[in-house]
Parts: C-alpha cells; sequence; structure tokens
C-alpha cells in the first residue's frame, strides 16, 4: 500500500481527477476543431441528458469532472494497492490503467452509445472517434499517475 491515507488518497483523487479530466477535454477539444473525429464528450454526455446541443455543455461538463473524480479515485486506488511507489512508475501505472480504460470506452462508444445516442451528429462513432478517446484515456491515466506520484511524496 502506498504511504497515502485515506483521506490522502481522496484529496488526490479529488486534485487528479480535475487535471486528468481537463487535459482530456483539452485534448478530445482540439482533436474535434482539427476535425479528426467528432470527439466532443462533453456535449455528447449532456446531450443524451437534455436531448439539445444547447443546453448540453453545462450538464456535459459537470458529469464528465464528477465522472473525471470518481475514476480518479478508482486509478488512485488501484495505484495504491498494488503498490506502486515513486512517480515514474505511478505515471507509468496511470498510463497502462488509461491504455485499458481507454480502449474499453472506445469500444462501448463504437458499439452501443453511438447507436442509441439521441442526436444524429453523435451516432456515427467510427475508428477515428475510438481512436481520439482511446488517446483522450491514456493522457486522462497518465496525467492520474503523475498527480499520484507527485502527492504520495
Amino acid at each position: 500500500m502506498s504511504n497515502l491515507s485515506v483521506g490522502g488518497i481522496l484529496w488526490v483523487s479529488f486534485v487528479a481527477g480535475i487535471i486528468a479530466t481537463l487535459g482530456m477535454e483539452m485534448l478530445l477539444r482540439k482533436i474535434t476543431r482539427a476535425g479528426w473525429a467528432n470527439a466532443d464528450m462533453v456535449r455528447a454526455i449532456g446531450s443524451i441528458f437534455t436531448r439539445s446541443l444547447d443546453t448540453a455543455y453545462r450538464v456535459g461538463i459537470i458529469i464528465h469532472t464528477i465522472s473525471g473524480i470518481i475514476f480518479a479515485f478508482v486509478y488512485t486506488m488501484i495505484i495504491s494497492l498494488i503498490g506502486v511507489h515513486g512517480f515514474l512508475n505511478s505515471a507509468a501505472a496511470g498510463l497502462l490503467i488509461g491504455f485499458i480504460h481507454g480502449a474499453v470506452v472506445g469500444f462501448i462508444l463504437v458499439v452501443t452509445v453511438a447507436e442509441h445516442h439521441p442526436l444524429p451528429e453523435f451516432r456515427e462513432a467510427g475508428f477515428s472517434v475510438a481512436l481520439a478517446h482511446w488517446g483522450a484515456h491514456l493522457l486522462y491515466g497518465l496525467l492520474v499517475g503523475i498527480v499520484v506520484g507527485f502527492m504520495q511524496g
């Protein structure tokens, strides 16, 4: 177990979740703006609930940020439970977890979520969308691992 207390794990998870979700969102926004893929996860998530692009961002950013903090807690717990110590080892562990998480999310997006999305602009999720989200989850995992490694002491 790492040298983080329960309170420390919660604090690290909160900080890591905010930083990693922000990094992920910035990457997905750049991918979308560059026209490589429709990787606008925040609006896609928000519009599932609002059924409109006009009000999707606010709802989506709240849900995505809360989810990012929760997943950072899971990543932090895994890193702690497997006994990873040190900055580089934590970063590598976060990257590995992000690799797995991103592969699962990319597959789910392509196979199920897009098919049932209420808005037509998010119904087509091909390889480029899956790849964009996989890359974003790699970045997310790396950032969580970096924060965990930095805050372990």
